[in-house]
């Protein structure tokens, strides 16, 4: 795993040096500079979970077969247009929530002289990603169903955060919207598929699959997806700020969060009228109540049955599936998320 790292991070420095060297940048070595900075900052800092899975996926849907360098260098260039889009979704999501955190370090657009260039520079990332697709993959068959892949994803995962912000607008903070399904919706389009389907769908392209024979694929991920970002609301509350690596802000935010919902399905009216009072303000004491409500509510064994369910389900599924390469494609994606602490 360790070698299979060291390859990524290095097709990272060559992906990064073509896009340094575009001519765009030649009247100006400042914004060379720039960009590079940007890049090193936001791209390659994460646990690089969603590129390296591009890989693992490919290895198990050839089925043992030992990958060219050409076929790990390709499925790693897939796999960084992954993190490329990662990196331009929290780059513009931190400026949205006003976040001070991210991976363990200032958010990008608060560090000194940055501010909200960071907003085009979120443009910048996005704009990246074709261009390493053209770069590398112009003349392979399944290009047109690249880009296509990545646009949608990208129209996907923008609706979700679309919906989530408008959800949450100042001024019009009621509780009573926030629904089970409203939640599914949200954490379906603003997580699942990018972080979930899309790694799969590129390893399926590049084994000259065709997606919409795969929807039961889909299917499966987007419910993982689902439950990932689940535990996502729960660490934010219950998770060590300094193992996840922020700290969690999502009562603060008046989030449509999975354990605020839970609460609203269980809670009596003194205790819903406790969180219509508090949930969703900055004030340190209004957020001690709502996670002592949530003690109380034992919401920690709620998410423990939720989780156990969740998991049993997906394997029932996985299973039921006809091609073991692609069942060892989903274990392994279940296996890396299954009672994760960050």
């Amino acid at each position: 795993m360790a070698d299979l790292k060291s390859t990524f991070l290095n097709v990272y420095s060559v992906l990064k040096k073509e896009l340094l060297e575009d001519p765009a940048f030649e009247w100006s070595p400042d914004s060379r500079e720039w960009v590079e900075r940007m890049l090193d900052y936001n791209v390659p800092g994460g646990k690089l979970n969603r590129g390296l899975s591009v890989i693992d996926s490919y290895k198990y849907l050839k089925e043992g077969k030992e990958l060219t360098e050409d076929e790990i260098f390709l499925a790693s260039a897939l796999g960084w247009c992954i993190e490329w889009l990662q990196a331009y979704f929290l780059v513009l999501d931190d400026i949205m929530d006003s976040s001070h955190t991210r991976r363990g370090q200032p958010c990008w657009f608060r560090l000194p002289k940055v501010g909200l260039i960071a907003t085009n520079d979120g443009v910048l990332l996005r704009n990246h990603i074709p261009r390493i697709l053209k770069n590398h993959f112009r003349d392979k068959t399944y290009y047109v169903d690249l880009l296509d892949l990545f646009n949608e994803v990208e129209f996907q995962t923008a609706s979700g955060q679309m919906i989530d912000l408008i959800t949450t607008l100042e001024g019009e903070k009621d509780l009573s919207k926030y629904t089970l399904s409203l939640h599914r919706r949200i954490v379906q389009y603003k997580t699942a598929y990018y972080s979930f389907y899309l790694p799969v769908a590129c390893a399926l392209l590049m084994a000259g699959e065709n997606l919409d024979k795969h929807v039961d694929v889909k299917n499966i991920l987007v419910e993982m997806g689902t439950y990932f970002q689940v535990q996502d609301d729960y660490l934010d509350c219950f998770g060590a700020p300094e193992t996840i690596g922020k700290i969690g802000t999502d009562i603060e935010d008046f989030k449509c969060s999975w354990l605020v919902v839970k609460a609203l399905e269980i809670c009596n009216e003194e205790q819903k009228k406790l969180l219509h009072e508090n949930y969703g303000k900055a004030d340190p004491a209004n957020v001690a109540k709502v996670k002592a409500l949530y003690h109380e509510l034992n919401l920690q064994g709620v998410f423990a049955d939720y989780e156990s369910q969740s998991y049993e389900k997906l394997i029932a599924s996985i299973e039921a599936h006809p091609s073991k390469a692609v069942q060892a494609v989903l274990k392994s994606f279940l296996a890396k998320i299954y009672k994760r602490q960050k």
